[in-house]
């Protein structure tokens, strides 16, 4: 069985994530998504809620599980989980760049374990969890952008009023 993870922040989760769990979805056997920890970020939302609207989001797609690891290295989680492939999704050079570090650190802590990125549609190669929260403070439509529950809890967190 064809086990991969595709792990993230996902704060929120966008469309584009969706876009690249679809795609994902349809080569391997089973997708864990893992709500993780960049120390990098300050997160609007906890692991908690990271994972209720990913769970929210992914419900209809049948092999797409999703689990919190926000204290753990990706390359354990997919040790853990028997998963040989890495999900990334790529929106432009800039991610491939990013996306061609991180899996060759990867590949030096756990050779077994291959990357695989996946491109988004066109129509998500812009769409940014930063951006969308930046759009959501001043008020502006983010309905498109993300899946409704991740939308309608931005906006609440945010307090918005429409």
């Amino acid at each position: 069985m064809a086990i991969a993870i595709f792990p993230g922040s996902f704060d929120p989760i966008t469309n584009g994530h969706i876009d690249v769990i679809e795609q994902a979805a349809a080569v391997f056997e089973k997708i864990y998504v893992v709500i993780m920890t960049n120390t990098h970020k300050n997160y609007l939302f906890s692991a908690g809620e990271r994972a209720a609207f990913a769970q929210d989001a992914v419900k209809n797609i049948k092999n797409v599980t999703v689990i919190e690891k926000p204290d753990s290295l990706t390359v354990d989680v997919a040790h853990e989980l028997n998963a040989k492939a890495i999900v990334r999704g790529v929106r432009n050079s800039e991610d491939f760049l990013y996306e061609q570090q991180i899996a060759f650190l990867n590949k030096k802590l756990n050779d077994d374990v291959k990357t695989m990125l996946f491109f988004t549609n066109p129509e998500n190669n812009f769409v940014a969890s930063s951006m969308v929260k930046e759009i959501a403070k001043f008020n502006g439509s983010i309905e498109k952008f993300l899946p409704q529950k991740a939308a309608e809890a931005l906006k609440n967190k945010l307090g918005r009023k429409d």
